[in-house]
């Protein structure tokens, strides 16, 4: 959340926006109004002065002040002092989403982004730990650090990947989200403000606002192609000098949604920043595996000692082993162990015992995921170009969804409706903060070729039931949406 936009920053947002189809003052509020809804310009920030932007465009003021006075009219500005209105979304009657795991039988769950066990691995895995469970039973089972064999055979891995790693440098946690709670309370206040991604993972936003944080959203550019820069590095950086966030909360790997990979130069540039800002960087690599394109970086924590890396077996190899880690030096371990004794006294043996055996072949079944995940990201690509022509899919580098864009703001209304047609969607405001990406949708392949198949069409015969009552699009975009899970 940067505090004021300067009239540069948002020239360069607005690109080539003056179409002449409407009047100037109309084109500059839609314009103004769709970088806010899709997250490029963030939640509660200020838009430079009337007189300030006016120059900048070559405009009159008085057309930016109608603009400006149209933006505060839909909603989409604050009246503030003078011209200074800061950004907003029009308020809702009800919340977006809730959280909920429950699914009627008979849907389709596009609102999961996980895998089935790599069954045969996982199988052989749990074999294993029951050979070497008998030298543990002796102890009374309590751990709140972890089973020695896993945080070997993690730390093992990070030094395979050129970032020296001791056994010390290692928490075992039951799964990512369980480590990123653990951080949140050892690193972050009440009320303290955390930098992130904006769209983001949903389960991370709400792990922030539980902990009584603030998410400082910094928008990602939109739909990209393979050659554009996936993150607004300035925005970034001047989040941190601005506002100074505690944390940042990154999924620089496949990220989660848009299946992009931030370069090497990027990684360096933040972990600078970061150190500069005080702010502690948090990486979540649960998804750095599902690397579908073979791009090469390093992990973040090779760029700067003070990272805090979080990783994961949820997506490789499976949900049900609720195992995870987080790789930090060792002072910040200790810290972490302690608050994590408050949480829980340690995570169930067998499980972690099974886990060191996977880590250990951790490519074992990656070869042939990966093959099938890549045959499925290509056959949904297809999908979507076929049946719904009017969406813009951005290709994912990784990951196991497509980041979807919509010619309308009806990703609530979809959602909404999707449930009759056989399919369970997470509307794109679950993704970030405020209820921005009404336009977006995220759509998993982690499903075979026929249910995506399915999947996609039933999301086409909501969809023609949107286009042929557009009056739905408005009315279900203020109701409440199924109550949905995402992960």
């Amino acid at each position: 959340m940067v505090g004021s936009l300067n009239p540069t920053a948002l020239v360069r947002l607005l690109g080539p926006w003056n179409s002449g189809a409407l009047p100037a003052y109309r084109e500059l509020a839609d314009v103004v109004r769709l970088l806010v809804m899709d997250g490029r310009i963030p939640l509660d920030v200020a838009l430079p002065s009337e007189r300030a932007l006016a120059q900048a465009l070559d405009l009159s003021r008085t057309t930016v002040t109608a603009a400006y006075a149209a933006l505060r009219e839909q909603g989409f500005l604050t009246a503030g002092q003078g011209s200074r209105g800061r950004t907003c979304i029009p308020h809702r009657t009800s919340p977006v989403s809730a959280p909920g795991l429950a699914i009627p039988e008979g849907l389709t769950d596009f609102a999961y982004a996980s895998l089935p066990a790599a069954g045969e691995v996982v199988h052989r895995a749990f074999a294993d730990a029951l050979t070497d469970l008998p030298a543990l039973l002796p102890g009374f089972g309590y751990d709140a650090v972890g089973v020695v064999a896993l945080r070997k055979a993690i730390a093992e891995k990070y030094c395979a990947e050129g970032v020296p790693t001791t056994e010390e440098q290692i928490l075992v946690t039951s799964g990512a989200q369980h480590a990123l709670n653990i951080v949140l309370r050892t690193l972050a206040g009440k009320q303290d403000k955390v930098l992130v991604e904006h769209p983001t993972y949903p389960n991370a936003l709400d792990a922030i606002r539980a902990a009584g944080c603030k998410p400082s959203p910094v928008g990602l550019p939109g739909i990209t192609s393979r050659t554009s820069p996936g993150w607004d590095m300035d925005a970034m950086m001047t989040t941190m000098r601005q506002q100074r966030p505690a944390m940042a909360y990154l999924v620089p790997d496949f990220h989660n949604p848009t299946g992009r990979v931030m370069s090497d130069l990027q990684r360096r540039v933040l972990v600078r920043a970061a150190a500069a800002a005080g702010t502690v960087l948090v990486v979540d690599e649960t998804l750095r595996a599902l690397n579908l394109d073979d791009v090469r970086t390093a992990p973040m924590a090779s760029f700067g000692p003070g990272v805090v890396s979080i990783g994961s077996l949820s997506k490789s190899h499976w949900a049900g082993l609720r195992t995870g880690w987080i790789r930090a030096e060792e002072d910040l371990i200790a810290r972490f162990v302690s608050v994590r004794a408050i949480m829980d006294l340690g995570g169930p043996v067998v499980e972690q015992l099974a886990a060191a055996r996977l880590v250990r072949s951790f490519d074992e079944p990656l070869n042939e995921r990966l093959s099938a995940l890549r045959e499925n990201r290509e056959y949904l690509l297809g999908l979507l170009g076929e049946h719904l022509p009017s969406w813009e899919a951005e290709r994912p580098r990784g990951g196991l969804t497509v980041w979807c864009r919509l010619p309308t703001p009806s990703s609530t209304a979809l959602t909404v409706l999707a449930p009759d047609f056989g399919v369970r969607l997470a509307a794109g405001p679950r993704f970030g903060v405020g209820g921005a990406f009404e336009q977006y949708l995220r759509v998993p392949f982690t499903l075979p070729p026929a249910k995506l198949e399915a999947a996609i069409l039933a999301i086409r015969a909501a969809q023609d039931k949107l286009d042929a009552a557009p009056h739905l699009r408005r009315d279900l975009a203020t109701g409440q949406p199924p109550a949905v899970a995402v992960a």
